[in-house]
């Protein structure tokens, strides 16, 4: 398992474009990434939890699974350049 933080710097939050965005990069990865907000947690393949959840501010970006390395890297690349 890999975890990483990251705050996001939108003021809107995930909405609607980036949690698009973020379903196709993690769906490049046979592992499951999870975005953890406070007590709220959801798969970053459910477009629609993602933004239902009004993430702001501070997540945590969990990676399990069999190519875990190479997805957390690709998942704080996109972080970093789109949310």
């Amino acid at each position: 398992m890999k975890e990483f933080t990251y705050t996001i710097t939108d003021p809107v939050g995930i909405h609607g474009r980036p949690a698009a965005n973020l379903k196709i990069e993690s769906k490049k990865f046979s592992s499951t990434v999870t975005i953890i907000c406070g007590e709220k947690e959801c798969n970053a393949a459910k477009t629609l939890q993602l933004t239902s959840m009004q993430m702001k501010g501070e997540v945590t970006v969990r990676i399990e699974g069999e190519d875990e390395e190479e997805c957390a890297a690709a998942m704080e690349k996109f972080f970093k350049e789109n949310i």
